[in-house]
């Protein structure tokens, strides 16, 4: 079975309340693997709260694009064995022209390239606007993906691209290897968070999301949930154990 991951934002109140207890809880509930956030802020926290759970971070999000110091987050992900660093957001309205998108992806190639001076990747995470806005037709995200470097990857949330009117199966698809992660979630497609639902129960077809990357890393995450949240994510996990296959 492909790897399963969980994005620690899904439970950012539990985290900021006792980062050891909540990570704890998640490999208790079977999560191996964790995708921390803003790891590089608090790097020593991480590392102790993944030891003590017997977790390994695959990657983490750190915003590092418009940062100053973004070795500061490589380094952080190197001493935590992080393989991938992932920026999750550039906000809309840098991505409304041809020039916009190719500053962002001149600045991504520059900054995989001092990532990966330090072993690890850096790519790129989604949200509904980079498939909402066209060019020429066009989503924005596909014209941003031509112009990056092959060691360039990119963690495409399924959710958001169907929120901003993409098949994400036909996505994945297109965008082929450059994929290594997929955030993994459910709910309706009007983008409405508080309506997100434990995967395989919402409107997303999820199923053809995990046949169109059958290598990608499965990242589950809600923006929100009207539930328990570690329940949900229970119910995710053992979705995924029982459909991915």
């Amino acid at each position: 079975m492909p790897t399963t991951s969980v994005q620690l934002y899904s439970v950012r109140d539990a985290v900021a309340d006792d980062l050891d207890g909540a990570v704890a809880r998640l490999a208790g509930i079977g999560f191996a693997h964790v995708e921390p956030y803003a790891f590089h802020l608090r790097a020593e926290d991480y590392r102790r709260a993944f030891a003590a759970a017997g977790v390994t971070a695959p990657s983490g999000h750190a915003a590092v694009i418009d940062s100053d110091r973004p070795e500061d987050a490589f380094d952080a992900a190197a001493a935590l064995g992080m393989a991938t660093v992932i920026d999750p957001f550039v906000p809309a309205e840098r991505w409304q022209t041809l020039d916009q998108v190719a500053s962002l992806a001149d600045r991504v190639n520059a900054l995989a390239e001092l990532a990966s001076a330090r072993g690890v990747e850096f790519g790129y995470h989604n949200h509904a606007w980079e498939l909402s806005t066209r060019i020429d037709g066009r989503p924005v995200l596909e014209l941003f993906a031509e112009r990056l470097e092959p060691r360039v990857v990119l963690e495409v949330d399924t959710y958001w691209a169907a929120v901003g009117g993409a098949d994400p199966a036909a996505l994945l698809r297109g965008l082929g290897e450059r994929v290594r992660l997929i955030h993994v979630k459910d709910g309706t497609l009007d983008g409405d968070v508080a309506r997100q639902q434990p995967v395989g129960s919402g409107e997303v077809d999820v199923r053809g999301v995990l046949a169109a990357a059958p290598e990608a890393v499965r990242v589950v995450e809600f923006d929100a949930y009207a539930g328990d949240l570690f329940e949900g994510l229970a119910g995710s996990l053992a979705w995924l154990a029982e459909n991915d296959r």
